[in-house]
């Protein structure tokens, strides 16, 4: 049996430190300071990993570096910048609004929240005026529309001249966002103050006497318009019911803001630019003046009104086509009629009857055209409604009839489908007293005088001015007479409302003084009950007596 020896491993040479250290001398080394320890060299492995661990933390900073410097670089110099100037606004101060004798009608006050609060004159001015929207935040509390913008009114209409421009304050700060120092780079320029045409008086003169009629009878509400004659400017413009601008430009109230959509009386109507009412008779003195012009009948013929006509009917000459007049009124020429608002006199010379020739729809709708009574006035604020005068075309293609003659006789009173809004109504009365000058509305004070003449025999606008004086002395405006410091010219008008008549609109218009006119008025009341007797006229007496206590400058007297 052969035996192997085993062979050894290798003996690995010891270090003299190791020969030395024995269990006598091993207390004596310091622990804490690794004495007595054997040192022994690091692994390949160990250096792998320290590599690897070193290797990733550079590329991983390397990586954070090429993200911020390329990827986000723009971003954060642009961040940076900011922390060290930031940019505030300064907001323009809106430019105030004044009446025509200088008392302010829109102006600022110091808000809390930076920009200065329109504060408005109310009641009465709402339409006219207008409001605002303001500046606003997002939830940082950080502008993201800062301007002051009108959207309603004369504020909307004239927002550019009223808004001025915002300025800019750079202000610097440190990294603790304490402020260093601050400084105006771009000055805010503020609005320009706008005078308007309106007299505070006269608005309010009007506002409170229609507010008052409209309240206690009731109306549904009511309209009103003073405008002067020779330049189209207006001194008052009123619609009733109305909003507080106050209110609107706030947005605090909300339950009063909510209550104005509910409201069946309509406030954010605006009566007289928009609305649209069946004229009645405020027409007559305008179809007397055309017929005139066209030759159809002399201003001194009379016509005889025995409370009605009647045109046969060509299926049943038993049963004749009956038209009413409101009262017989004997035999009247022209001026009377126009005085005492006779139908059957309008009945016969616009559609002609018992011989007596007719002006006919055609030249009827001219002569409402010519007095502008289907086209814009263009005053400067929005939402102008347009006027409405039917024709044979419009009713075949509305309702698939034949025109009648009693449509035409309906549309010489202004009734049937005819419709126009105050605002066309009061330049329709300014040309009877200017002599035929149809002028373009404004409410700007002293602003250049625009308009066009209407192709019209001037005697017919005599006769015409004529018949609405008398009316004033003896006919249906003589509510108006007993006023001894005005002499005016006047014309009224009712207009049936509803399915049996039930409702009524009631108009006055007219101009004053007669001999030499200056002022042409409108006022009409909406949708009265039938049957009550106060109307337009009993609006215009109030005004007279307001205007005649703070402001008889209109009637040609010294203030005390």
């Amino acid at each position: 049996m052969v035996f192997r020896k085993r062979r050894r491993k290798a003996e690995r040479e010891l270090a003299p430190d190791e020969i030395f250290l024995d269990s006598s001398n091993l207390p004596d080394f310091d622990h804490a300071r690794l004495e007595g320890r054997l040192e022994r060299p690091v692994s390949r492995t160990a250096f792998l990993g320290l590599t690897l661990a070193i290797s990733f933390l550079f590329v991983g900073l390397f990586a954070q570096a090429a993200h911020l410097e390329i990827g986000k670089g723009a971003s954060y110099a642009r961040q940076s910048e900011k922390n060290r100037l930031r940019p505030e606004v300064i907001f323009a101060e809106r430019g105030a609004i004044t009446d025509r004798t200088g008392t302010p009608l829109a102006w600022n006050e110091s808000g809390e929240d930076g920009y200065p609060d329109r504060k408005y004159l109310t009641p009465g001015f709402g339409h006219i005026l207008g409001y605002v929207s303001y500046p606003e935040k997002d939830k940082a509390g950080n502008y993201y529309d800062t301007e002051i913008k009108g959207l309603a009114g004369v504020e909307r209409a004239f927002d550019e001249r009223l808004a001025g421009v915002n300025g800019t304050l750079l202000i610097e700060e440190d990294a603790r966002g304490t402020i260093e120092s601050q400084g105006s780079i771009v000055a805010a320029k503020n609005g320009e103050t706008l005078t308007l045409s309106i007299d505070a008086r006269a608005q309010e003169a009007f506002y409170g006497a229609i507010k008052e009629l409209a309240d206690k009878i009731p109306f549904k509400g009511g309209a009103g318009i003073l405008m002067d004659v020779e330049t189209g400017e207006i001194h008052a413009l009123v619609s009733y019911p109305e909003y507080d601008s106050n209110v609107l430009s706030s947005g605090s109230l909300r339950n009063v803001i909510a209550s104005y959509s509910s409201d069946s009386r309509e406030p954010y109507l605006d009566r007289p630019v928009s609305g649209l009412y069946t004229p009645g008779s405020i027409v007559k003195p305008m179809i007397a003046a055309g017929a005139f012009s066209d030759g159809i009948i002399s201003a001194d013929k009379a016509i005889v009104s025995t409370g009605s006509i009647s045109i046969p009917n060509p299926y049943d000459s038993s049963n004749p086509t009956v038209f009413k007049d409101w009262k017989a009124h004997g035999a009247t020429d022209m001026r009377h009629a126009i005085a005492v608002s006779s139908d059957v006199y309008f009945y016969t010379i616009g559609g002609g009857f018992g011989g007596q020739k007719g002006l006919g729809i055609d030249r009827l709708k001219y002569w409402y055209d010519a007095f502008g009574f289907t086209k814009k006035t263009g005053i400067e604020i929005s939402g102008e409604n347009t006027g409405f005068v039917p024709t044979p075309a419009w009713k075949k293609k509305t309702y698939d009839e034949d025109w009648r003659i009693g449509n035409t006789y309906h549309t010489a009173i202004g009734q049937y489908s005819m419709q126009v809004t105050p605002l066309e109504a009061v330049r329709a009365v300014a040309a009877i007293a200017n002599n035929g000058k149809l002028l373009k509305p404004t409410l700007i004070k002293d602003k250049p005088i625009e308009g066009e003449s209407i192709v019209i025999n001037q005697d017919a606008l005599r006769i015409a001015r004529e018949g609405m004086h008398l009316g004033v002395t003896e006919g249906t405006s003589v509510g108006l007479n007993p006023l001894s410091y005005v002499r005016a010219a006047g014309k009224t008008g009712t207009a049936q409302l509803g399915f049996h008549n039930e409702f009524y609109n009631s108009w006055s218009v007219g101009f004053f003084p007669y001999d030499k006119p200056k002022y042409a008025w409108v006022v009409v009341m909406e949708k009265g009950p039938a049957g009550n007797a106060t109307g337009g006229i009993y609006v215009m007496s109030q005004v007279f007596s307001k205007l005649r206590q703070t402001a008889p400058e209109y009637f040609g007297i010294t203030p005390d």
